[in-house]
């Protein structure tokens, strides 16, 4: 067993550990999840600026990703309909009504320039077998905007959750840009869809929003739904709105869908009911309003880390930097190198060293004979020259060396060192050149495809409790001895709605809370039963008449119910004692039967309730008289 336990434990966190970091959650560097990461690095391998059959790039990604076609294609199109980094022909289904895309073999995708620009550098970036080491792919691209914010991300791993929404790209381009002048900025999310959101609760990334449908009230008789909340498709909010509607939370008399391009959703309302009479119903009771909370994990550093916006924006701004300046490193390294062979090619062709091999016998020789060609010009090289040189220059043509151009060559060699001299001021004002670069990318986005499409507004949440109507008949059957909703028969106790809470006295004198129920047993005899908020158990005085089971004397207490815990049972007496009667009424009189002895004489007494003093509901009652009580009965108080 313990052999079964280790292995079980072992694997388990294996398993814990592949599903958090290699498909739930998203990288920081990218802010892509693996399937997404190797469907673009397969569109960068594929692109010829022609579209693709996206049933040939899902197979092509399949040499990266071995988990099926199904969730490649998937991922491809949530990816696809981003509208970030892949153009799309054909159906790529509707995220407003949330018509799935057409079948792989028939829709067509490529990658956009700009996708170069923000995540392609495979000089900078590292590279791993792919599962099958035939192949290579990125361990995660070098991107240079926070993608993970742009695109946004959920995902469910094993003992945690991300839910990062997106962000509008150029409103992220400029928080970067304040980032790096050292300015405040602060991002909120932007949806496809539209819709209203509120803000107040965000709090930076790790909070929660409140979104909402927009509505066209111009017509008292008809609402228009022209944007959705995030995460709500048309067919979902019609459902929500017509099961409102079945359960008679909204009064509507019909709702259709004209939606294509933009969202039409037309809500017609009944005889006497106006749009301004429906709105807050809509909100409470419908996907036209609702609260997301966020959570933005990320993988950093190969472990889950829980971030705010602005640390990501921050992260990304240093990111960016070092991206830029490694590729500014490796493009100074690679024109010094060309410089240093245009070097030895003009010194080669002009001082005529290629003549000294004619007379070499061996290979070595001419190796020797070329290096020692270049002794007297050995302060012109820009570094030592190697066998490697030595092969490049042997390898040029006979009839390039005829026609060599000696002014072409200082023109080019021109051309690499002001390059040089360019790189090296960009590298002592590396911030400066990320602002530039930043502005630059924010110019080549198309304006009307980048504006917030999401209105950030101040909304007061509607309370479905005020604007419930209290409409739904509480009964209670004596003979089944059941209380709520749904009982059928009985008598009608009064009228609730299904967010009020009910309090009810049984004839034991134990009292109990609980929310509006359907069916509950209370038993016959049951004292009394009201609603329990505090407006209305402050106006409710409770006399409870109990009795002492040893001593048979009667007692009154009178009190008020201030505190209580959801389906708990009280008992208004103390213990030991038998409650005789429960009342909620502020004046009434109440008359005691006492036990008949030899010596008395009056049999019964009546006594007023007003006229005992109110307690608290834990303090001991009030003795009416030292004698024994057979019984008690109630009436009401005409006085």
């Amino acid at each position: 067993m313990a052999y079964v336990k280790d292995l079980f434990d072992s694997n388990f966190i294996q398993y814990a550990s592949y599903v958090i970091r290699d498909r739930a959650i998203p990288e920081l560097t990218d802010g892509l999840k693996p399937v997404q990461r190797r469907i673009l690095h397969t569109l960068l391998e594929v692109d010829d600026g022609k579209f693709h059959k996206v049933a040939n790039v899902v197979g092509q990604c399949m040499k990266y990703h071995p988990h099926g076609d199904a969730s490649i294609y998937s991922a491809l199109v949530v990816l696809a309909n981003k509208d970030l980094f892949i153009d799309r022909q054909g159906n790529f289904g509707n995220l407003y009504t949330g018509d799935a895309a057409s079948a792989p073999r028939y829709i067509e995708c490529r990658m956009r320039p700009i996708t170069r620009e923000l995540i392609y550098n495979p000089k900078i970036t590292d590279y791993v077998p792919s599962y099958d080491g035939r192949n290579k792919e990125p361990v995660m691209f070098r991107a240079k905007l926070p993608l993970v914010l742009i695109l946004g991300a959920e995902g469910i791993a094993v003992g945690m959750s991300t839910r990062i929404l997106p962000h509008n790209v150029r409103e992220v381009i400029d928080a970067e840009i304040k980032c790096l002048r050292g300015e405040k900025f602060a991002l909120y999310p932007d949806f496809q869809t539209g819709g209203l959101i509120d803000v107040s609760g965000y709090e930076d990334g790790l909070g929660k929003i409140v979104t909402r449908a927009k509505m066209d009230l111009s017509d008292e008789k008809k609402i228009t739904i022209t944007e959705l909340p995030f995460g709500s498709t048309t067919e979902s909010l019609m459902d929500s709105v017509e099961k409102a509607a079945k359960n008679n939370k909204v009064r509507i008399a019909s709702i259709n869908d004209y939606t294509s391009d933009s969202v039409n959703i037309e809500i017609k309302l009944p005889r006497g009911v106006y749009a301004n009479d429906v709105v807050d119903a809509l909100y409470a009771y419908t996907e036209c309003e609702q609260t997301i909370y966020c959570n933005l994990l990320v993988i950093r550093d190969n472990m889950p880390v829980q971030m705010k916006v602005t640390d990501v924006v921050k992260h990304h701004a240093k990111q960016l930097v070092g991206v830029l300046k490694d590729e500014l490193a490796v493009e100074r390294a690679e024109l010094m190198e060309k410089l240093h062979l245009r070097t030895l090619e003009r010194i080669f062709v002009e001082e005529r060293i290629y003549k000294k091999i004619e007379q070499m016998k061996t290979q070595q020789g001419v190796v020797d004979a070329v290096k020692n060609g270049f002794v007297p010009f050995k302060k012109e090289l820009l570094r030592a020259i190697t066998d490697d040189d030595v092969d490049h220059l042997l390898k040029i043509p006979i009839r390039r060396i005829s026609l060599y151009d000696i002014n072409k060559n200082r023109e080019e060699v021109e051309a690499i060192k002001n390059r040089i001299k360019e790189i090296d001021k960009l590298l002592k004002h590396l911030t400066q050149y990320a602002i530039d670069w930043l502005a630059g990318i924010a110019k080549k986005l198309d304006a009307e495809k980048t504006r917030r499409l999401t209105t950030i507004t101040n909304i007061e949440k509607v309370d479905v409790k005020e604007i419930a109507n209290r409409d739904i008949a509480l009964k209670y059957d004596e003979k089944s001895g059941n209380l709520g909703t749904n009982v059928a028969g009985g008598v009608e106790k009064l009228k609730i709605t299904p967010y009020d809470r009910v309090l009810f006295v049984r004839r034991s004198g134990i009292y109990s809370v609980t929310e509006a129920p359907q069916k509950v047993f209370v038993g016959p005899g049951m004292f009394w039963c009201g609603l329990a908020d505090k407006e209305s158990l402050s106006k409710v005085l409770f006399t409870v008449i109990y009795r002492d089971i040893e001593t048979k004397f009667v007692f009154v207490k009178r009190c008020r119910v201030e505190a209580y815990i959801m389906n708990r049972d009280y008992f208004f007496a103390p213990d030991g004692k038998e409650v005789l009667h429960v009342d909620a009424r502020k004046n009434f009189s109440f008359t005691l039967h006492y036990v008949k002895k030899a010596r008395l004489k009056k049999l019964d007494e009546t006594f007023k309730a007003s006229s005992f003093p109110e307690k608290g509901i834990k303090a001991q009652g009030t003795r009416v008289v030292a004698k024994e009580v057979e019984s008690v009965s109630v009436e009401a108080d005409n006085v």
